[in-house]
């Protein structure tokens, strides 16, 4: 008896240690952009950003390396992104050729370009 309970605890042993996975460093995709999940670390180029044409227009699907990821709806009145899913509001920043993006405790730092304002129809 004692020792089918050694073998049977050295079987859950390594079931769990086999069954122990690592997320991956970099999320999966063929566009990366810096970013820093649930606050954690520094930015790095690890969030993969996947364009979704819809509808409703542009949007980015950004995944991140623990497999979670988060929806942006591309706007035009001057914020850049907006979260399309969720209740949290994004919180967005140019830095020069950069768009810095806040959500929560997460972070994402896309290439952004700044369009020239287009001459106004009421200037003489």
């Amino acid at each position: 008896m004692a020792r089918s309970l050694t073998g049977i605890a050295l079987l859950l042993a390594l079931a769990a240690c086999s069954s122990r996975h690592e997320a991956p460093k970099v999320a999966e995709g063929d566009e990366h952009i810096p970013c820093a999940v649930s606050g954690f670390g520094k930015l790095q180029p690890v969030c993969a950003v996947e364009r979704l044409e819809g509808p409703d227009g542009l949007s980015l699907l950004v995944r991140h390396p623990d497999g979670g990821f988060r929806r942006f709806a591309v706007v035009s009145d001057g914020r850049g992104l907006e979260v399309a899913d969720g209740a949290q509001v994004a919180v967005t920043r140019l830095n020069g050729d950069r768009l810095d993006v806040s959500v929560g405790a997460d972070r994402y730092l896309f290439p952004a370009t700044r369009k020239p304002h287009a001459p106004s129809a009421a200037a003489p």
